[in-house]
């Protein structure tokens, strides 16, 4: 079984909710720390296997997955995740902007929100990114709303609600 599938696996394990939540809670500590981390070298390229990246960042070689899988798309070069092995070379270069952005769709505020930051983007930038990252989470309508009294869009010359409404 690949990595990522027994991360999955684990992570995502409807059948037993405590367990799951036990693995997420665990992962989320695991995480700051490798993120502390990372942020506090940002130019720099980390480079390993798996299994040696893993035990340098304290954590297991499933959970470090899971970890690759998060931030795959916020690197200059997505490693191929699906296919990682424990000998399975990878790269970590970071792109903030994107990074910072991917924190704040996934409300990860105990990252997007990490002192390193600081250092890293201005606070403008930040604040840019999560008007950004929050005006996409917006759903807008194609047409405009359609009240009880208007006429109905279906072009019947009746009350929406009258019409199509009836049933709404």
């Amino acid at each position: 079984m690949a990595l990522l599938d027994s991360w999955h696996e684990i992570a995502y394990d409807t059948t037993d909710q405590k367990a799951m939540q036990k693995v997420w809670e665990k992962y989320f500590l695991e995480e700051k720390e490798i993120y502390k981390k990372l942020l506090s070298n940002i130019d720099e390229e980390v480079v390993g296997t798996v299994e040696n990246l893993a035990k340098e960042y304290n954590m297991d070689n499933i959970y470090f997955v899971g970890f690759l899988e998060g931030i795959n798309e916020s690197i200059e070069k997505p490693n191929p995740i699906e296919k990682l092995k424990e000998t399975s070379k990878v790269k970590i270069k970071i792109k903030p902007e994107d990074l910072y952005f991917n924190m704040v769709k996934a409300k990860a505020n105990w990252l997007y929100e990490l002192d390193e930051w600081e250092n890293i983007l201005s606070k403008e930038k930040r604040q840019e990114l999560y008007k950004k990252c929050k005006d996409e989470l917006i759903v807008k309508r194609d047409s405009p709303k359609v009240y009880p009294n208007d006429p109905c869009p279906c072009g019947s010359g009746k009350k929406y609600k009258k019409c199509c409404g009836k049933n709404s």
